[in-house]
Order: C-alpha cells, then sequence, then structure tokens
C-alpha cells in the first residue's frame, strides 16, 4: 500500500529535495506541496495525506499551528504529522509533540531514515529519533514532577497494567517488546497502550510518552 505524503515547508528548494527522496521509494508518494502553515491544513484536509512532513518556521501560519489545527481535527484523525527542523534539540519540537506531532527529524536526514521515519509514522508503530526526543524532554520536563494528587487525578482512568505499559512506550519500547518483557502477546501489548491512548486522549504514542513525563508518571533520567 502506498503512503500518500504531504511536504510543508516555505523554501522550494527543500521540498523539491525531500520530493526526490520521498519519490525514490516506491511505496511512497507525495500528493502535495504547501509554502505555509494555512496552505499544509488546507492541503492536508483535501488529500487526507497519511503523513504531512512539516517545517516550523514558515510565514503566516508557522508548523506548529499548523500541527496543532491537524492533530485537532477529528476528520483528519489519520493524518500524522512529522516535524522537519534544522536543529533536533529545538524548544520548537517540544511543543509540536505538545501539539500532536508523531515526532520529528533533522533535515539533514538521509534518504534511506527519511523513508523509513515516514514509514514509522505512518504506522504509528514508534517514536522518532528517540534519543533526541529522550534529550527534549530531559531539557523541558528537568523541574520538579507534579504533585502526587496531580498525577492521581490524570492517571486514574488507567488499570494498573495499562501504567505499567505507558511506562514502557515512554521509555521508547515497541509493542514487540513490550509483550516480551510483560510476557504477553503483542495483540495484547497494542490493545493496552491503544486503550490508554483513548482514555487520555492522547493523538499516538509521541503525546502517550509527553503525558508519562508531564504528569509524573516516568521521570528524565540524569545523563
Amino acid at each position: 500500500m502506498t503512503i500518500r505524503i504531504l511536504l510543508a515547508d516555505d523554501q522550494a528548494l527543500v521540498r523539491a529535495g525531500f520530493r526526490v527522496l520521498v519519490d525514490s521509494a516506491p511505496d511512497l508518494e507525495v500528493v502535495g506541496e504547501a509554502a505555509n502553515g494555512h496552505d499544509a491544513v488546507r492541503l492536508a484536509r483535501e488529500t487526507m495525506a497519511d503523513v504531512v512532513l512539516m517545517d516550523i518556521r514558515m510565514p503566516g501560519m508557522d508548523g506548529l499551528a499548523a500541527t496543532s489545527e491537524i492533530t485537532s481535527d477529528k476528520a483528519m484523525a489519520g493524518v500524522r504529522v512529522l516535524v522537519l527542523t534544522t536543529f533536533e534539540i529545538d524548544e520548537y519540537v517540544f511543543a509540536a509533540l505538545r501539539a500532536g506531532a508523531s515526532g520529528f527529524l533533522g533535515k539533514s536526514v538521509e534518504a534511506g531514515e527519511l523513508q523509513e521515519a515516514i514509514r514509522v509514522v505512518a504506522r504509528g508503530e514508534a517514536l522518532l529519533s528517540p534519543s533526541a526526543t529522550r534529550g527534549l524532554i530531559t531539557r523541558f520536563l528537568a523541574s520538579p514532577g507534579a504533585s502526587a494528587e496531580h498525577v492521581l487525578e490524570d492517571l486514574a482512568v488507567l488499570t494498573e497494567r495499562e501504567r505499567e505499559v505507558m511506562i514502557l512506550v515512554a521509555c521508547g519500547r515497541t509493542n514487540d517488546e513490550i509483550a516480551d518483557l510483560l510476557g504477553i502477546s503483542r495483540m495484547t501489548a497494542k490493545t493496552h497502550v491503544n486503550r490508554a491512548m483513548i482514555k487520555l486522549k492522547a493523538h499516538d504514542r509521541a503525546q502517550l510518552v509527553i503525558i508519562a513525563y508531564e504528569t509524573g508518571l516516568i521521570r528524565p533520567q540524569a545523563r
């Protein structure tokens, strides 16, 4: 099945370069290009692309606002956003993840890494660039965690097993790894992850990780 991609970047040469990288894979296809956030939202709605490669800094509506608008629209529930950034450690990237982006990638990425990143985001299986994501979480969530009352209030809807699975997701574990660690089937692991996302209103695994850190369920490890 072909994965359909929308490119959103204000620089035509950058879009042209990513189009070449994307279209060189037989299972990937560029279905549109946007030069600003407004066009990105409009084209995402029109094309119902599987993945939007979203630049953060664009004129008018930026990529952060566009990401939030796309991921909060129930009509575009199947559209995933992969944020592109010049520097992986970028304050806007963390905000983009909170807005619903499924991950982020540096613009200097190699062709094979970009193609695989798109596939990962399209199937919603795992966080992208986990080491850089952990770096962002450590940087922005290193302050003292939430109070115990706040944690209990936010996570009370989860079962003990769902909390356990959520912690493993936040540690970057895939469904297969979670299944092996807990001695359950892959399908059961996936079900627990999906139930946690539904209960916490998380758009995808990326938001589930953010919630895990924000509520204090898991803390950034010192490096």
